[in-house]
């Protein structure tokens, strides 16, 4: 990604895709992994990965492992999310793609795969596995008793539910046959250096990707009640084993994965801190929130939305102009349809923007940028959406109303018509939900 180039403050919309943009490229992986390789060891060096930003950080790694070192092994990345490979870098570690965020045939043999390629390591070895954000739903092996179908489903239920990405990650863990600690496990005895790229609130490492290379604290009886709570069922036989805790994970202290290290090579505060230092380059104050925001995706708009206007009318103690960060990673609860309903498109971003702009209100002097840092927004082809003051008048003149929207999680159905959806293409990396908010 060329370096971004700094807009005018006559320019909102310019000024914020300028921020979500430096907030992206601070997260590269590129940029940050040198500093976190380890030494070749005295045998062989295996590559194992997955994320959306595993093309991206397996490049990474060939381009920086030295050329005379053994350098082998299997990444998967979501579809059409391997970037371009740069003229004269040869390809030692094999790339495949697969389905996120529901998984699919291909991101189930890709983990078979990685699972088949730690047999025969040696103490004498190094696994280097390169995790982000989509991890967990690339890598996908069903604990024995459930099928591919059994996690669509699971999964798709999860992922409308509400349930946030540690409760959700709880479940896949305890259903999986390699996430959890367990991928790390089967690399015993050989090094394990995990390098990744967190997307999730807080940087719980375990949490990334549901862990698969990190000891896990939550146990079959979480999974259970996350899965009674959300009203999701699993097969008779795999509920059993979950009851008794035959599905177990690697706890912390297991010896398999004693002497195996963990180094974060992004986060989204960095980003986040990056975009504020490129806010204040251009004479704005800059605000960062929070890194760890929470919640219904339409609810933290709103509150995004009151204050900003308080600080618009000039009754908060933010000074304009100024530009109001935050990330996190919010969640969207899917609202049952309308018999004959079109089922709504849009993702957290989107659902976000909806929520701002009716608490807004039309306020004058606020416009704000949500996009997900990995570029696509849920399943769509938007990284997410902007709010301008004139976003309820345009919409209103193409016949569109909010709360129909809303009522329906339709975010792209209201941006797109208006033109306000925000349209990056994958990005190669993912340090979740970025927000700016400008109030001039």
């Amino acid at each position: 990604m060329p370096k971004p180039t700094a807009p005018s403050l006559n320019d909102p919309r310019a000024l914020l895709r300028h921020l979500y943009d430096v907030a992206v490229q601070r997260a590269l992986p590129l940029h940050n992994t040198a500093t976190s390789l380890p030494q070749p060891p005295r045998g062989r060096t295996l590559v194992l990965g997955a994320g959306k930003a595993g093309g991206a950080m397996a490049q990474a790694v060939e381009a920086l492992w030295p050329a005379d070192a053994p350098l082998s092994g299997l990444v998967v990345t979501r579809y059409h999310h391997t970037p371009p490979r740069p003229e004269g870098l040869p390809q030692r570690i094999e790339v495949v793609e697969a389905s996120h965020p529901v998984p699919d045939a291909a991101g189930l043999a890709a983990a078979q795969r990685i699972l088949q390629l730690t047999q025969g390591l040696t103490a004498d070895d190094l696994v280097l596995c390169l995790i982000s954000g989509g991890g967990s739903a690339l890598l996908t092996l069903p604990c024995e008793g459930l099928t591919l179908e059994d996690k669509q489903r699971i999964n798709r239920q999860l992922l409308e539910s509400g349930a946030h990405i540690g409760e959700m990650n709880t479940v896949r863990k305890h259903l999986s046959a390699i996430k959890g600690g367990r991928l790390a496990a089967a690399c015993a005895p050989a090094r394990v250096v995990t390098l990744t790229i967190s997307d999730v609130p807080g940087d719980d490492v375990s949490v990334i990707a549901s862990g698969p290379t990190v000891a896990d604290a939550s146990t079959c009886a979480e999974a259970l009640d996350i899965l009674r709570r959300y009203g999701i069922d699993v097969p008779p036989t795999v509920r059993a084993r979950l009851e008794s805790g035959a599905l177990e994970t690697p706890k912390p202290g297991d010896p398999r994965l004693q002497g195996h290290a963990v180094e974060l090579i992004a986060t989204p505060q960095q980003s986040l801190e990056a975009a504020a230092e490129a806010a204040r380059a251009l004479g704005l104050n800059a605000v960062i929130l929070s890194d760890e925001i929470e919640g219904e995706s339409r609810e933290v708009g709103k509150v995004h939305g009151a204050l900003a206007r308080s600080t618009a009318l000039g009754r908060s103690s933010f000074q304009k102009p100024c530009v109001i960060l935050s990330g996190g990673e919010t969640t969207v609860t899917v609202r049952p349809r309308a018999e004959g309903q079109a089922r709504g498109r849009g993702g957290r971003a989107g659902e976000f923007c909806l929520g701002l702009a009716q608490a807004l209100g039309g306020q004058a002097g606020v416009w704000a940028l949500a996009a997900d840092t990995d570029g696509i927004d849920g399943v769509e082809d938007n990284a997410g959406a902007l709010v301008t003051p004139d976003t309820l008048a345009r919409a209103g003149e193409k016949g569109l109303k909010l709360t129909d929207h809303l009522a329906r999680n339709d975010a792209y159905g209201f941006f797109e018509p208006i033109g306000d959806l925000v349209i990056t293409g994958p990005t190669h990396t993912n340090v979740n939900d970025f927000r700016a908010v400008l109030v001039v």
